[in-house]
C-alpha cells in the first residue's frame, strides 16, 4: 500500500482541476498544466480534494499510485506558487549574466557559454555569481538547472564549478610532498 497515494491532495480556490477520462488540468493563477494518469489508477475530486485510487491490485498498480498523486500534486503546486532552483558559481572569474531568456556565462573556457531558456521557464542573475531558475513546471526548472550545472560541473579539488545552493561538494586533499 503506498503511503504517498492514500493522501488526499487539498486544491485550493485559486485553482480549477478539470479531469476528462484519464486526463487531468489545473489551472491556476500562474497558468496551465496537464497531466494523464496511467491506466492502471484513477482519480476523484470532492468537497475540494482530489485523491488517487488504483484500479487493479497489480505491483505496476500501487507504483503508478503514488507517481500519480506527487504529479498532481506538482501540477497544483506549480499553477499557484510555482518552482524554483538556485545555483551559484563558484571559481575565480566565473559570473553568469541574464538578458531576457538568454543566460551568458563566463566558466574559464576561451568562450562565453550561451544557454537559451526553453518556453515557460525564467531565468534570472541578480548578482553576478548567482542563478535563479523559476517556472511552473517542476520537471522543467529542475531540467534546465541540472542543464547549466552539466557546463561547469563543481570538481572535487578546489570546488570550483556550478552547483545547487546549499550542495554539499566533497573536497579531495591534493598531493604530497
Amino acid at each position: 500500500m503506498s503511503r504517498i497515494g492514500k493522501n488526499p491532495i487539498t486544491v485550493p480556490d485559486a485553482v480549477t482541476l478539470t479531469q476528462n477520462g484519464q486526463h487531468i488540468t489545473a489551472k491556476g493563477p500562474k497558468g496551465e498544466l496537464s497531466f494523464t494518469l496511467p491506466a492502471a489508477v484513477t482519480g476523484s475530486l470532492k468537497d475540494g480534494e482530489y485523491t488517487v485510487h488504483t484500479v487493479e491490485g497489480s505491483k505496476n498498480a500501487s507504483a503508478m499510485w503514488g507517481m500519480s498523486r506527487t504529479m498532481v500534486a506538482n501540477l497544483i503546486e506549480g499553477v499557484t506558487d510555482g518552482f524554483k532552483k538556485n545555483l551559484e558559481l563558484r571559481g575565480v572569474g566565473y559570473r553568469a549574466q541574464a538578458q531576457g531568456s538568454t543566460l551568458t556565462m563566463q566558466l574559464g573556457f576561451s568562450h562565453d557559454v550561451v544557454y537559451e531558456a526553453p518556453e515557460g521557464i525564467t531565468i534570472a542573475a541578480p548578482k553576478p555569481t548567482q542563478i535563479i531558475v523559476e517556472g511552473i513546471d517542476k520537471q522543467k526548472v529542475g531540467q534546465v538547472a541540472a542543464e547549466i550545472r552539466s557546463y561547469r560541473k563543481p570538481e572535487p579539488y578546489k570546488g570550483k564549478g556550478v552547483r545547487y545552493v546549499g550542495e554539499y561538494v566533497r573536497q579531495k586533499e591534493g598531493k604530497k610532498k
